[in-house]
């Protein structure tokens, strides 16, 4: 039995949902984050040394990181069609996209996550610097290469309805993060009107809906 260790309102999320696309039995153990610096708990390490979620337990196997996890199960079931035939087109963009999500889209969301918190932090002395030179890096670093990488998911959804063509496919789970991300902190808004109908399909789906209930709701953290 495949057991998730699911982080509320993490990547996590996205194991759940393709598992459930599977129709596959799983156990989940759950972990909430600590109240004030939204991390994960220590009880965590006990089952990899990072302590951080996804991690998936099946059988012998333990994996982090949740591109490779999706990568693992979707080899394990290769009749679910949730992955373009090896050696096609429609394989090239899904490789590149399942890598794209956290090699290229999450780093400046992460990155304006972390500068608005540092702005926020400091003692009244010297936040109005801090707060400048954090504004400064968003203005001149983040902002644009978040606004880019928008600017390359939304014209690729002009060429299929999905990322790697116009089946749904893992990548497309893996590319959820991000872009509920951007909704939520990114600046993503109807001016990208193929990106918000995206979020709208996935959002409806019968298993990314069923993976809501068994990992109790999903939320991006502020």
């Amino acid at each position: 039995m495949i057991v998730v260790h699911h982080l509320e309102n993490s990547r996590s999320h996205r194991v759940l949902w393709l598992l459930e696309e599977f129709g596959l039995a799983y156990e989940v153990e759950r972990y909430a984050r600590d109240p004030k610096t939204l991390l994960a708990p220590p009880a965590l390490r006990a089952v990899h040394p990072l302590g951080k979620s996804p991690v998936v337990v099946d059988g012998d196997v333990t994996l982090a990181e949740s591109g490779a996890i999706l990568e693992y199960l979707v080899e394990q079931n290769p009749d679910a069609g949730l992955a373009p035939t090896p050696g096609s087109a429609e394989r090239a963009r899904y490789l590149y996209w399942l890598h794209f999500s956290e090699g290229s889209a999450m780093p400046p969301l992460l990155m304006k996550l972390v500068l608005e918190r540092m702005a926020a932090a400091p003692p009244w002395p010297i936040r109005p610097v801090v707060a400048a030179v954090a504004r400064r890096v968003q203005t001149t670093v983040v902002s644009p290469r978040i606004a880019d990488n928008l600017d390359l998911m939304e014209a690729e959804l002009g060429r299929s309805i999905w990322f790697a063509g116009e089946a749904f496919s893992a990548a497309d789970i893996q590319m959820s993060y991000p872009v509920e991300a951007s909704a939520r902190r990114g600046g993503l808004d109807k001016s990208r009107p193929r990106l918000i109908a995206y979020l709208q399909r996935i959002r409806e789906r019968p298993a990314y809906r069923r993976a809501l209930e068994r990992g109790g709701g999903f939320a991006i953290p502020a």
